[in-house]
């Protein structure tokens, strides 16, 4: 998980330390999308870059189902629930 920031310009410089790096996001419905971290905007929407989309396995199930190729994706900023960076990918 990645550090709460209290002073808007650590925020600044946090954000631009992402830039171009593999994001992880989950999202209130249960999926992950993975992508590389290109911008947000004001209402806290985050653009990746080729993205991919994993849904979350039925119960029961531990087989990973195969990822959906999204490319460009813009994720609302009210349907994030956490935002990490991915280190399955380097």
């Amino acid at each position: 998980e990645l550090p709460a920031v209290a002073d808007p310009a650590d925020g600044k410089c946090l954000l631009g330390s992402w830039l171009n790096r593999n994001l992880k996001i989950t999202m209130t419905d249960g999926r992950t999308l993975i992508g590389v971290f290109i911008c947000t905007d004001k209402d806290c929407n985050v653009i990746l870059g080729s993205c991919l989309e994993y849904l979350k396995p039925p119960d029961g199930c531990e087989e990973e189902e195969e990822p959906r190729i999204l490319g460009l994706a813009m994720i609302p900023g009210h349907h994030i629930v956490s935002i990490s960076l991915d280190q399955s990918i380097q």
